[in-house]
């Protein structure tokens, strides 16, 4: 009866650790800005946006900004192009740190290959993507 307890344990453990990782991990606290950068980047490509929001400073302009982006990868994109931005890796080509707390990091991705930035903050202990970087407000023409 032991070692059929034993067995029992030892599948039980052998499962745990094979199993495949649980994604969400990347919504856990990012140690540094490319962390963050890389996270909030990686999350979008595969379009999972609740868990991409976790990443970006909470205010109504972010939150416009998400909105719009899961829309057009949800509505507009096919899903070829979907599945070549989940395929993607990211490449990241500088970071320019503004100051100890705000960083701008440049990367690209190896489906689109277009070199784009985010602006990265710290708030607290926590590394976030300020989206208002990224899509700059226009001013009106009259």
């Amino acid at each position: 009866m032991k070692s059929i307890t034993k067995g029992f344990l030892f599948l039980l453990f052998f499962a745990a650790c094979n199993s495949a990782p649980d994604r969400s991990d990347t919504t856990q606290t990012s140690e540094n800005e490319v962390d963050a950068a890389r996270n909030f980047i990686r999350l979008a490509l595969d379009g999972r946006w609740r868990d991409a929001r976790e990443l970006v400073v909470a205010d109504t302009l972010n939150s416009g900004y998400l909105d719009i982006a899961e829309q057009n990868y949800t509505q507009r994109l096919d899903l070829a192009t979907r599945n070549g931005y989940r395929g993607a890796s990211i490449i990241i080509h500088s970071v320019n740190e503004v100051s100890d707390s705000v960083s701008v990091v440049h990367y690209s991705n190896s489906y689109k290959k277009q070199e784009d930035s985010v602006k990265v903050v710290r708030s607290g202990d926590r590394w976030l993507v300020d989206l208002k970087y990224s899509f700059p407000a226009t001013k009106a023409v009259n």
